[in-house]
């Protein structure tokens, strides 16, 4: 059997595929469907300080190649998520990545503390969230919020690896991984989703309640695929592919382009079995052609 084991940040994961954060909620939601003992990581839904409400309804619109969300990160906070996740997630025989999310640099400081006690395998820094009228995206925009929001996480992380998440909604997404990674960032995630919007037209008013949105699903792969290639022959850091993964081919596709691992998220919601599928397509597809480690594959596009 090939190697599906990949590394990043020192830390093995036994296979390249991760969920991604709000879409596979904290694991349980999934786990009749899914051996989450083979995933290589569960990234959970975004966790705040302090409990979220998220944005108002309607939060979800399909969309042709994808879907558009505008929940706003909506969650019970810190404190609650470890009382009643953590103790499954513990159990779940797979890495734990919890992303953070805040809306000043105090905010994203304090719920890395919370974790003091209680410490995942990776903190996940979401500063690229469109859906927030402060905080999230605005950190993800401006290389140095980014190197200085990145670098305050650092400091209270104690020996948890810390991910970045980028924003695609950006002119040169290089300058913005170049940011975190001077902020002592030890991986990045790239695309979080794109800016979007859909109207009603019977109704004259947009169908989300936050009118715009983040585009997610196999209509932004593409734009995830280039900008996984920039970043990776750019900036000397791991990198988990996100943005649009659906099959197996989605997912090789990621780690040609220089990905360590591929997050897989929208695609949850159609077929809840997909990552099961992706991992037997990518172990098929290495067997057929003699790759013994993703490694032989990884970033030769140069």
């Amino acid at each position: 059997m090939p190697d599906l084991s990949v590394n990043i940040a020192g830390i093995e994961l036994k296979s390249p595929i991760v969920t991604a954060s709000g879409t596979f909620g904290s694991g349980k939601e999934y786990a009749q469907f899914v051996d989450l003992s083979r995933l290589g990581a569960i990234t959970v839904k975004g966790v705040s300080h302090e409990q979220w409400l998220g944005n108002p309804p309607p939060r979800i619109a399909e969309t042709y190649g994808g879907m558009l969300n505008a929940v706003g990160l909506q969650n019970f906070g810190a404190k609650h998520f470890i009382e009643h996740d953590m103790p499954f997630l513990r159990e779940s025989g797979t890495k734990i990545i919890v992303n953070l999310c805040g809306k000043t640099i105090e905010e994203y400081i304090a719920v890395t503390q919370d974790f003091a006690n209680d410490a995942p395998d990776f903190f996940e820094l979401n500063i690229s969230c469109p859906n927030l009228k402060a905080g999230g995206m605005s950190f993800g925009t401006d290389a140095r919020a980014a190197e200085d929001v990145t670098r305050a996480v650092k400091a209270c992380a104690g020996n948890t690896p810390v991910i970045v998440k980028l924003s695609p909604n950006v002119t040169d997404i290089v300058e913005i991984a170049r940011g975190a990674a001077a902020g002592g960032a030890d991986a990045l995630c790239l695309i979080n989703t794109l800016l979007g919007m859909k109207i009603d037209i019977h109704a004259k008013k947009p169908i989300l309640g936050n009118k715009i949105g983040g585009l997610s699903g196999p209509a932004i792969k593409p734009v995830a695929v280039r900008m996984i290639w920039q970043v990776a022959n750019a900036v000397p850091l791991p990198i988990i592919g996100t943005g649009g993964a659906t099959t197996w081919e989605d997912a090789i596709e990621f780690i040609m382009a220089g990905a360590t691992a591929v997050s897989v998220g929208t695609a949850n919601f159609s077929n809840p079995r997909v990552t099961m599928e992706i991992l037997d397509g990518i172990a098929e597809y290495m067997q057929k052609t003699g790759i013994k480690n993703l490694s032989e594959i990884r970033g030769i596009i140069k």
